[in-house]
Order: C-alpha cells, then structure tokens, then sequence
C-alpha cells in the first residue's frame, strides 16, 4: 500500500493485519476495548470469528494470546503501550517471555505525542521494559510504510515481537519498496561529519534537522533504527568509524530505550562521543503534540543544537 502524506501508524497497521488474515487462517486478533483506537474495526468485519474483545483486562487479553500462541495460532494483541507494558507486564514476561510465545504485542499510543489523555497515558519507558524481555523483538517503524512492513515481517517471526506505534500522523520518509529487515537499520540520508541514530517519529525530525544543517555545511548521516532490539551493531560499528561521533532520537526516556542500546554497545565495542536527546527523568503532561515535543525538547531546534555541541566536542578531541 502506499502512502504519499503524513498518516497515522495504526492505520498501515490495521490495513496490513487484514492483509495478513486474508493470507493466513492462523492470525487472530484481541484488544482490550481499544478497537477503533487501535484500528481493528476492519479486521473485526472482515473476520468476526477471529476477533475477541477482551474488555478492560490488559493482563487477561497477553495470558490468553499466549495460549493461543501455545495452540499453533498467530495472535496479535493490541492495546495503548502505557497497559501493555505497565498493566500487563507480568503477563508479558512470564505468559509471553518466559514460555517463548509466538504472540505480536502490538501498541498505539507509544510516547509523548498523545494529546490532552496527559502523563496517565504516555509510555515514556516502554522501550526499555520490553527490551529487558529475554527473547523480545523490539519493533519502532517510522513512519505507516514500515509500520505495514513491521507487521508483516512481525508475523512471519516465530517469537515474541513487541511493535510500537504513535498516535498521531506522521510524516513518511520512507519508500514503499525499500526494505524491511528486522535487526537491520537503514541510512536514508548519507554523511560523515555526525550520525543521527532516530527511531518513530523522531526520524522524520531527524531529517528535518540534517536538511538544515546541510544549508550550513555540515553533513549528517540519519540512519533509521527501526529495530531497537535486536540492535543493528555493523552499521552501528561502521558509523563509528566513518562518523566519530553520535546523537540519538527518541520519543522515550533517555533511561533504557534507543540511545541506551547504542551507548550499551558502542561503550564495549568502539567508544566515541554519543549524546541522547530524548525525554529525561519525568513523567508528561496534556498538551497538543507540536507543544509537548517542544516542552520535552524533542523538537528539531534541540536536535539540531546537540548536533552541533557533539561535533564541536569531536573537533576539539581530533
């Protein structure tokens, strides 16, 4: 399918998982009394007799996709990230992770971009939450191409998969033939003086800054980290090397999610200057999306302002 303006990630997924029932009697769907929220209504339609309505009981609804799963059936288990990864938790790490279950934890809603519903309903950590999940696939597509990517590379994955999605439209930055290969990142604009790692919605901010940024001379490489887990380290190492140096993007908390990972990895493997630019130690607030990005400083003025300190610091160091 292709899309050609800004549109929400819930919508590619809800048109892919129809796809993907159409092909494969074995996927199923629930939700836990998010139906329209998370764009399941056309999956409900198209079929009935593989849709479940669980109600307001997040840790039933991951308990049962498990057994599901356990059963040979492919479930996909929707809800807001703030329940799933909050509320059910304790079934998401025993039913789904410890008993290594095939079910696809699927979640709107994730980050600061949810409007007036405020810091109740903001998944600031859930990156980090499932990225401890031994055996979990963290999925983080960028824009409604690859969240219908994610869902069917999601599908075809034999093991626990958690796919985040935002609430609110984004802008697409990617092709619809590009390619979707989970654990793999993807360079959408090449350069060498800083590298830009950004996951979700904070791609497309990303390129926005590295548009700027190049008017002034400097180049930037902005690779997509679609997959948070497993972390993609060859173009992690190879960036490294040609770049010297890092900033990472995420609509999460600086604690645990995308700039963790890499720093994680790049600490051990081949240490260079890395700053985060993400939400620091606290919860959110109501706000319209375009205010709470630019309150918690994930707009693209502060990318763009790290960006520069970073490559200072490399160029002081060289």
């Amino acid at each position: 399918m292709t899309y050609t303006q800004a549109t929400p990630m819930r919508e590619a997924f809800g048109a892919a998982l129809v796809e993907l029932g159409k092909k494969n009697p074995r996927v199923v769907a629930l939700c836990a009394d998010l139906t329209d929220a998370i764009k399941l209504t056309q999956f409900k339609e198209n079929f009935p007799e593989r849709f479940y309505q669980m109600g307001i009981k997040e840790a039933d609804m991951i308990g049962t996709a498990a057994g599901m799963a356990i059963d040979g059936l492919i479930p996909f288990a929707a809800t807001f990230a703030i329940f799933a990864t909050s509320l059910a938790n304790q079934a998401v790490r025993l039913s789904v992770g410890y008993n290594e279950a095939n079910v696809k934890i699927v979640t709107s809603h994730g980050g600061v971009c949810v409007g007036a519903d405020g810091a109740t309903h903001q998944a600031f950590e859930d990156v980090a939450l499932m990225r401890m999940i031994p055996g979990m696939t963290v999925l983080v597509p960028c824009d409604a191409h690859e969240a219908w990517k994610a869902t069917m590379a999601a599908a075809g994955l034999d093991g626990p998969v958690y796919l985040r999605l935002g609430r609110i439209a984004s802008p697409i930055v990617t092709s619809e033939s590009a390619p979707f290969v989970i654990g793999k990142g993807q360079v959408l604009r090449p350069g060498n003086d800083v590298a830009v790692v950004a996951m979700g919605m904070m791609v497309p901010e990303a390129m926005k800054a590295a548009d700027q940024l190049a008017e002034e001379g400097l180049s930037v490489r902005v690779i997509n980290m679609s997959t948070v887990k497993p972390l993609d380290t060859e173009i992690l190492t190879a960036t490294a090397k040609e770049c010297g140096c890092l900033v990472t993007v995420e609509e999460h908390s600086v604690l645990g999610g995308l700039g963790s990972a890499c720093a994680e990895y790049l600490t051990q493997e081949y240490p260079i200057r890395v700053a985060r630019v993400g939400v620091l130690d606290t919860f959110g607030e109501s706000g319209e999306p375009a205010e709470i990005l630019k309150k918690y400083k994930l707009d693209t003025e502060t990318i763009i302002t790290t960006i520069k300190n970073v490559f200072s610091q490399k160029r002081r160091m060289s």
